[in-house]
């Protein structure tokens, strides 16, 4: 597996992974007919527009294997200093691989190395317990909770996680 900096050309494979990724992931706990609408479109509109007009210090990356996407994660950095991992998806169906280890890894290798001394912390939604079992199992420690609110017109708990130092065990 390879992973590499993402660019403009991936937008349509990384919104319609990121799709497939919260249908599948998200199925129970965001509406279905959220789930089941214009998802990819979406997600596409966000990614071409991170990709085209890239946000200074945010990094997008790419796990490659055998010539097919298998996962990515998006970091970027927000007013109170600290870098959001807004995004960790590996593709269904390869979930527990190790795909998610070596993003998150690469993620922070470049987090110390181009933002040294900054935290990283994500939002996942609270019904999501893989996510979080995974998230502690690499280290990071629940640092809030609140309400997520969708435009889409709806509401989820939340939980924020932190790693202090950007350096997952």
């Amino acid at each position: 597996m390879e992973i590499r900096t993402g660019r403009r050309s991936d937008a349509a494979q990384v919104a319609a992974l990121h799709a497939e990724s919260w249908r599948t992931a998200y199925a129970g706990i965001m509406p279905t007919g959220f789930l089941s609408g214009p998802l990819v479109e979406d997600r596409l509109e966000l990614w071409l527009g991170r990709l085209d007009e890239p946000q200074p210090g945010a990094a997008l990356f790419v796990a490659e294997d055998a010539g097919e996407m298998a996962g990515f994660a998006y970091l970027m950095p927000r007013p109170d200093g600290r870098l959001l991992l807004d995004n960790l998806h590996a593709r269904p169906g390869r979930t527990g691989t190790g795909i998610g280890g070596r993003l998150l890894r690469h993620a922070f290798t470049w987090a110390a190395e181009e933002h040294p001394g900054k935290a990283v912390y994500l939002e996942v939604l609270r019904a999501n317990t893989p996510a979080i079992a995974f998230y502690e199992r690499h280290g990071a420690l629940r640092t809030d909770e609140r309400v997520c609110r969708f435009e889409q017109g709806f509401e989820l708990p939340e939980l924020e996680y932190t790693w202090p130092l950007a350096s997952p065990s």
